[in-house]
């Protein structure tokens, strides 16, 4: 159990209308708790309050997991008794009924909502998503030592896997490269992502997943992937060349890679998301490819691979010394293929740290 992130949540919970926060296995409740349940048919449900001691319903053989029993109150079931009795009685000795539960859009499940319908009656669920968004977004010494060290793994991976990739290799194979390389260099699991290879004319797809598709010369290969470390990921994309390519294919590239430096060098405490967003969208807009730019510049990175704040207009979010978030500009053209270079960055207090050191000039493999 983190205490001071217990009481930190608990001490806000009033000041967001919430009388209890209640998570389910995830990211969340892994940095809260330590606590790493993977979300199953089995429900586990954590109930958090100013007033109580944290509650947790799980069943009997997970409870094992809770390594200070005397922090919380248990609410273990067995398999053969099904989970109504326990939450039954964890909603009662809480005295839920009634109450203003805050709860995870992203990760509540209809079967634990209907669980607090029927066992905590007049209760109402609001999106804790805010508070908790507040909270894991400012990182701490050690997690931002965690994403280091998740970058520096999946950088050695990379630059291992260059040595292997050649003309005539599948999407399929050079992922699985990526995947061997990364549990052999100390990778958790699950990986943060499963890994994305595309070439050619599949690079037009941002989130197209390996294929049969051959390496092939003139070719642009993009690889997109990411290790975890302490329970923390990095998120990592580099573009290379297939042999020699096209003008307009270079082009493309350095287009790119000019957007990723603007982004990047106007990240300062108070500057808002969408204002790096706009940076890097205004150099490929400007060269007549803002239509092949299709998805935000970026995301935070923490605990999950994908998590606030978003680096996209509309996200007014003012950046903070201690934020970590990607920046990765692409341009993606149909029956043409795509680039995109994505860096993991840290917001300082002078302005950025890019944890990612991988070069971003064009390489050429096979």
């Amino acid at each position: 159990m983190n205490i001071s992130r217990v009481n930190n949540l608990c001490s806000k919970l009033a000041s967001y209308n919430l009388d209890y926060a209640a998570i389910l296995p995830g990211a969340t409740m892994r940095y809260l708790t330590g606590l790493d349940f993977h979300l199953m048919e089995r429900p586990i449900v954590a109930f958090f309050s100013p007033q109580e001691k944290p509650a947790l319903i799980a069943p009997e053989f997970e409870c094992s997991k809770v390594k200070s029993p005397d922090d919380w109150q248990l609410f273990p079931w067995r398999d053969e008794e099904g989970v109504e009795g326990a939450f039954e009685a964890c909603c009662q000795s809480l005295n839920l009924s009634g109450k203003r539960i805050g709860v995870e859009e992203l990760v509540m499940r209809v079967k634990e909502y209907a669980l607090l319908q029927t066992f905590a009656p007049g209760s109402v669920t609001s999106p804790l998503d805010p508070l908790v968004a507040a909270m894991r977004s400012m990182k701490d010494a050690s997690e931002i030592e965690h994403i280091r060290a998740a970058v520096k793994l999946a950088e050695g991976v990379l630059q291992d896997a260059l040595s292997k990739i050649k003309i005539g290799m599948s999407e399929k194979e050079v992922a699985a490269e990526l995947l061997i390389g990364l549990l052999r260099a100390g990778s958790e699991t699950p990986l943060p992502f499963e890994p994305l290879v595309q070439t050619g004319i599949t690079g037009a797809s941002p989130h197209a997943p390996p294929g049969d598709r051959k390496l092939t010369p003139g070719d642009l290969l993009i690889i997109d992937f990411g290790g975890r470390v302490k329970g923390y990921a990095s998120d990592i994309t580099r573009t290379f060349a297939v042999g020699q390519v096209s003008d307009e294919t270079r082009r493309i590239y350095n287009l790119v890679a000019q957007a990723n430096r603007a982004g990047r060098e106007v990240v300062r405490p108070g500057l808002s998301c969408q204002d790096v967003d706009r940076a890097t969208r205004k150099v490929i807009a400007d060269a007549g490819y803002g239509q092949y730019f299709t998805h935000r510049t970026g995301h935070g990175l923490g605990l999950d691979a994908h998590e606030p704040p978003f680096i996209v207009e509309g996200d007014i979010t003012p950046l903070q010394a201690g934020m970590t978030f990607t920046v990765e500009p692409g341009i993606y053209i149909p029956k043409l293929g795509g680039a995109r270079i994505e860096d993991d960055v840290l917001v300082t207090v002078d302005g950025l740290e890019s944890l990612t050191t991988f070069s971003r000039e064009l390489i050429i493999v096979g």
